[in-house]
């Protein structure tokens, strides 16, 4: 299959086409950015072509782009595209947002990276140290087959597969699904809860604790905890930590925290990033 990757000088684009590069496809890469497709060129040996070019023939679009340009550059291109076609998000926000023009004819799939676990088995220091994944600590996926037919969700999965590689697990799901766990589960509540830790952190240090030992107390802790909240090991809290929780997550979270997980929460959420 010939695969057209739009933005493909982009942080992003260059992972995926690094990992397209060793693969099966007939990979055409667009990049409107003169520093970009120096990026390209330096790093894999690879040369971009006119949008026009990639597109002819091409059995999937790549967007990876950012999320607030996807409602201007799938307006531009999807109607240009021959019956058929893939278009490939990597990110749910944008098609949630209703960002994709209507055409019944197009497929349109989602698919999003998991990112390397916290516990995993890893022994290579190159995987141990892969935090973002695609390189070569393995990493779990989850795809959506918006519209299109059914068969196109294994030849969308396979691109994903070889995009977000080496894979872990594959996971299906829906867009709304998508959505709940990004923005939702791992921004709205997992980086904000990440940062009011290094807040707490901070707090810590200003109060006097060396920030090397603060550092070593919360990273260590949150592994253990993390842990055992998770499942991981077979364990429980102490009675003093499970008082130390009644007490703080009142303190700490609202009562109706999760609001964010509902229908017009969310969608607000991602008309503001995209």
């Amino acid at each position: 299959m010939k695969i057209a990757l739009l933005g493909a000088g982009g942080k992003m684009g260059v992972r995926l086409a690094t990992n397209l590069k060793g693969s099966d496809y007939d990979v055409a890469h667009v990049e409107i950015g003169e520093a970009g497709r120096t990026r390209l060129r330096e790093a894999l040996g690879v040369e971009c072509v006119s949008l026009d070019e990639a597109i002819d023939g091409a059995g999937a679009v790549i967007l990876a782009v950012p999320d607030t340009a996807i409602r201007k550059i799938a307006g531009d291109v999807v109607p240009r595209l021959a019956p058929g076609t893939i278009v490939m998000a990597l990110d749910a926000a944008a098609p949630f947002a209703g960002h994709f023009p209507e055409r019944e004819d197009v497929t349109y799939f989602v698919s999003h990276p998991c990112h390397p676990p916290i516990f995993n088995d890893e022994t290579d220091m190159a995987a141990k140290r892969d935090f973002f994944g695609g390189v070569a600590a393995r990493q779990s996926i989850v795809s959506a087959l918006m519209q299109g037919p059914e068969e196109h969700y294994a030849l969308g999965e396979a691109i994903a597969k070889t995009i977000y590689a080496p894979i872990l697990r594959s996971h299906r799901v829906t867009v709304e699904q998508m959505a709940l766990l990004e923005p939702g589960l791992s921004e709205t509540v997992c980086a904000t809860l990440l940062v009011v830790m290094k807040d707490a952190m901070d707090e810590v240090v200003a109060r006097g604790v060396d920030p090397v030992a603060a550092r070593d107390f919360l990273l260590g802790h949150l592994n253990i905890l993390g842990a055992v909240v998770m499942g991981e090991i077979e364990g429980a809290f102490s009675d003093a930590c499970n008082k130390a929780i009644t007490n703080g997550k009142p303190r700490l979270m609202r009562d109706d925290w999760r609001g964010v997980f509902e229908k017009d929460e969310l969608a607000e959420s991602i008309r503001a990033i995209t």
